[in-house]
């Protein structure tokens, strides 16, 4: 039985390291480009503007794209009218349809579950973007939008 020369073994140990240092680099690259949001909004909507607040604060990078009709792009990610909201955001491969809790989109880039992302219908008062004065609010759902069709199931439950 013959054994690699020493220096082959370094290299291997190097090549594997350097694989190794490869693989969390690329790993970190995910990660900070799920991080990268992209809000479509309309040019006089003042409750996007408080959540996108929300996401930056939060640690998101965000793009905002105004436009003068956001059904194209709804209809784009698969947002049925009667689940959409204000905005409509892009992150990680998933639609975020209106006040959605940063905390919720987080926890749906770390899961990845199947879907096409999640959404707040309409614009419950209390939720990130709809404070009111005196901290009046509302209980609201956050729904993973499952399909095209507008299948949903509750992700989480906010108030």
């Amino acid at each position: 039985m013959t054994t690699a020369p020493r220096n082959d073994r370094l290299s291997k140990s190097r090549r594997g390291l350097l694989a190794g240092a490869a693989a969390l680099a690329f790993a970190g690259c995910a990660r900070a480009e799920a991080r990268e949001l992209t809000v479509y909004k309309t040019p006089w909507c003042g409750c996007c503007k408080g959540w996108v607040t929300h996401m930056t604060r939060s640690g998101f990078r965000v793009k905002v794209v105004e436009l003068e009709d956001l059904a194209p792009i709804r209809e784009q990610y698969g947002v049925p009218f009667r689940l959409s909201s204000c905005h409509t955001g892009v992150v990680g491969g998933y639609v975020v349809e209106g006040h959605v809790p940063p905390a919720d989109v987080a926890r749906l880039l770390r899961e990845r579950p199947r879907g096409l992302g999640l959404t707040v219908p309409g614009m419950p008062i209390g939720s990130p973007g709809m404070e009111q004065p005196g901290g009046a609010t509302e209980p609201y759902e956050t729904l993973l939008l499952l399909d095209r069709t507008g299948r949903t199931r509750t992700f989480a439950r906010h108030g």
